[in-house]
């Protein structure tokens, strides 16, 4: 599901649908963008803090920390923090996307399919040779 709210608001509807569809917190996979990982870098893990993003905030309010999440790193540029997650990606950002999103959707699949620690194995540490963003 993909909220309609404001990302740092993402827990409230997420929490509705949970309950609604009686699934536990260990059953969703949270997927989001981490400014503290390198641009193209892909890190799983079954439970954890938010590390600054408020969206996973968000979501440890309403489910505790236990809850799988997939992060795909964006990486750092310089700008403000804000300005830099709301902007649109470069054309080579965008390259990298096209390999970025198959990766990580592989790694989804698995892990609804084999259980988080299959797909952690496959997805931890993966990268694209180039870890930062074009042009910074």
């Amino acid at each position: 599901m993909k909220p309609q709210t404001f990302m740092n608001d993402s827990g409230t509807p997420t929490a509705s649908a949970a309950r609604w569809y009686k699934i536990e917190p260990e059953r969703m996979l949270v997927v989001s963008d981490d400014l503290d990982l390198p641009f193209g870098r892909i890190r799983m893990r079954a439970s954890g803090g938010s590390g600054g993003h408020n969206g996973l905030k968000s979501l440890i309010e309403q489910f505790g920390e236990d809850f799988p999440r997939l992060r795909i790193g964006i990486g750092r540029d310089g700008r403000d923090t804000i300005d830099y997650v709301l902007a649109t990606f470069s054309s080579e950002e965008r390259s990298g996307l096209e390999l970025i999103v198959p990766i990580a959707a592989n790694a989804a699949e698995r892990w609804l399919a084999e259980g988080p620690t299959a797909a952690m194995q496959d997805v931890n540490g993966w990268k694209l040779a180039a870890e930062t963003p074009p042009g910074s």
